[in-house]
């Protein structure tokens, strides 16, 4: 079981990442979104919100209405924000849950195919 800090650092790495992968910023330049984070195991709720394609912060704690909810283990989602898991694989076994709209789901594969291209 990952801790509210471990997760925290992993969304940060991620945000960094993201940032500055010049063609995923491209591709996602018109997506502007809220995210919630919750981890099942642990009740930790975290909050990220991009704006035209880049993660602007992360917060602890569920702020705000979501576009989109994540929910996973916490040591699933440390393990994907890190790239040590196959996030698309988790999804389709559903250990992975995304409620979304369908394009956002779409936005959501395209950034895993970009981020983890051999996932």
């Amino acid at each position: 079981m990952a801790t509210s800090a471990e997760i925290m650092e992993a969304l940060e790495d991620y945000k960094i990442q993201c940032n500055n992968n010049k063609r995923l910023r491209r591709m996602q330049r018109d997506w502007t979104k809220l995210l919630h984070f919750i981890a099942e195991d642990t009740g930790d709720k975290f909050t990220m919100d991009v704006i035209k394609g880049e993660i602007i912060n992360n917060k602890e704690g569920a702020e705000g209405t979501p576009d989109v909810i994540i929910t996973a283990t916490s040591e699933d989602m440390c393990d994907m924000f890190w790239g040590d898991l196959n996030p698309a694989q988790k999804y389709l076994d559903g250990e992975i849950r995304v409620k979304a709209s369908q394009e956002d789901v779409q936005r959501i594969d395209a950034i895993t195919m970009i981020i983890w291209p051999d996932a």
